[in-house]
């Protein structure tokens, strides 16, 4: 048995995918059933993105969500978290509406990953790929644990667009 291949995310139900693509590079794929302004919007504007980053499992709770989406802007959002809220923090490095969002992972220091997230749209459907690129084999391999909640984080993000009236409006 590999015991590297057991602690890598894999295929998970529904239509996410997770792999490690060497070792300083994750990508996380799915398809959602919307336009790619509308997954854009889901990814840039507060009031969306609050509603479905946390997955709910881990019982917490997004207590702010400030995000400057323009190139040089900054993002933070601060979680619920016991014994103190913890922050992420970074700076978006590019910013093309609506495919494509390039943003720093700055609470890592020089830990932290670069991530990229396209939307690529082919009909009444949008591609959307995480990709996220680490500084070495060790961070990326310290940050594997937070990816078992990607596949709940897509599920309530797939949740909201179909539920909001912003969404079906848009669609």
């Amino acid at each position: 048995m590999d015991a590297k291949k057991d602690s890598e995310p894999t295929l998970t139900k529904k239509r996410t995918t997770a792999e490690r693509k060497s070792d300083r590079e994750l990508v996380v794929t799915r398809t959602f059933h919307c336009r790619a302004r509308i997954l854009f919007e889901a990814w840039t504007k507060p009031e969306l993105f609050k509603r479905w980053w946390v997955p709910k499992s881990l019982g917490m709770s997004l207590l702010s969500c400030e995000l400057d989406v323009r190139v040089g802007g900054t993002y933070r959002l601060v979680f619920a978290n016991e014994p103190s809220p913890m922050a992420f923090f970074g700076r978006y490095l590019e910013v093309t509406p609506p495919s494509r969002l390039v943003w720093s992972n700055d609470e890592g220091g020089d830990g932290g990953a670069v991530t990229t997230v396209t939307f690529t749209e082919n009909g009444e459907k949008t591609l959307l790929v995480l990709h996220d690129l680490y500084p070495s084999k060790e961070a990326l391999d310290a940050a594997l644990g937070s990816y078992e909640g990607m596949q709940e984080t897509l599920d309530q993000l797939d949740e909201l667009l179909g539920s909001s009236a912003t969404a079906t409006a848009h669609r």
